[in-house]
């Protein structure tokens, strides 16, 4: 029987649940161990897997074939990838879209000194979703993509919204504008602004005694987050919060409307309904991480996106087997 793919985890918050969770189902892996900042005592009282600190992980160079990265993109992935990929292969999330170009860059030249393969921005947008750009802008090369995201939980304006003062808890869901999705699926490639496309609905919890209506105000004027979208803001008890908002769910679209003669419309849509947005990046992280193990075995080294990874790669069988039953 062939060696299994022996994963390390870098990270134990929500995606790195998702991503342990993920490799229970994946029979020709098996995890390692979990590294983390914390005290790794307090998060061996949630898993059965062996916790380390950080600080050790080069001593298991040659124990894991891929590391994956569950750290946040802000601070956590540029800072470690880098420095990881020098010692393992590396599948990350990284999903700050404007500076991925050059975040490719830095952990391609890592990777290259280390022989060791990362794939970056791996996930569902980025990634599902942009192979599915990719396939549309190929086939329609004329065509007008748009990408709707939710209805689900945005983790980070749901934090942004924890952050001001006066409110002790919140969820924000994106939601897509059924008339703008309308108008796509028709074909009619509308010009839509930010505030057509989505809107945004927040369920927040206020500390006993603050100004409702100056949190109100702070949150649909707040630039970058609320200020370019119809904003609806509820105020409820913790224990409304906690009972009817305590999952993580998204998803969305990715529809791209084109022609292939002067009067012929053609329409692709592409479409997740997720109950678990971490548990379902965690499985999209693991199967890029089985074909991060296979390109290096074939002597690829380099930082590569889910763009440069043929799909055949992520299927745990083998490729006979795959194309007589998927082609």
């Amino acid at each position: 029987m062939e060696q299994k793919i022996r994963i390390g985890i870098c990270g134990y918050g929500n995606l790195g649940k998702g991503v342990q969770k993920a490799i229970c189902q994946n029979s020709d892996m098996e995890l390692v161990a979990v590294f983390t900042r914390r005290d790794p005592t307090q998060i061996s009282k949630q898993t059965s897997v062996k916790v380390l600190p950080i600080t050790e992980v080069a001593q298991w160079m040659n124990q894991i074939d891929v590391m994956i990265m569950c750290g946040g993109s802000a601070t956590d992935l540029p800072d470690q990838v880098p420095t990881f990929a020098k010692l393992f292969c590396t599948v990350d999330s990284f999903d700050t879209h404007a500076k991925i170009p050059q975040y490719l860059n830095a952990v391609d030249e890592e990777a290259k000194s280390g022989g060791n393969v990362s794939i970056i921005s791996v996930g569902w947008d980025p990634g599902m979703f942009s192979n599915m750009r990719a396939y549309a802008e190929a086939i329609l090369p004329f065509s007008h993509t748009y990408t709707f995201w939710g209805r689900g939980v945005s983790q980070g304006h749901s934090d942004a919204i924890r952050r001001i003062e006066g409110v002790k808890d919140a969820r924000q869901y994106t939601i897509p504008v059924p008339k703008a999705m309308e108008m796509v699926r028709a074909g009619e490639n509308p010009e839509l602004s930010t505030r057509e496309k989505h809107e945004r609905e927040c369920f927040v919890v206020a500390e006993d005694g603050a100004d409702l209506s100056a949190i109100e105000k702070e949150i649909i004027t707040m630039p970058n987050y609320f200020a370019d979208y119809d904003t609806t803001v509820h105020f409820i008890t913790q224990e409304e919060l906690d009972k009817n908002h305590k999952g993580l769910p998204h998803g969305g679209s990715v529809i791209s409307c084109g022609q292939t003669g002067e009067e012929t419309k053609q329409v692709m849509e592409y479409s997740l309904t997720l109950d678990s947005n971490p548990e379902f990046t965690g499985a999209v992280l693991v199967a890029y991480a089985r074909a991060a193990y296979r390109m290096k075995k074939e002597g690829i080294t380099g930082a590569k996106t889910v763009l440069d990874v043929p799909p055949i790669m992520l299927n745990q069988n083998e490729r006979e087997e795959v194309i007589k039953r998927l082609l």
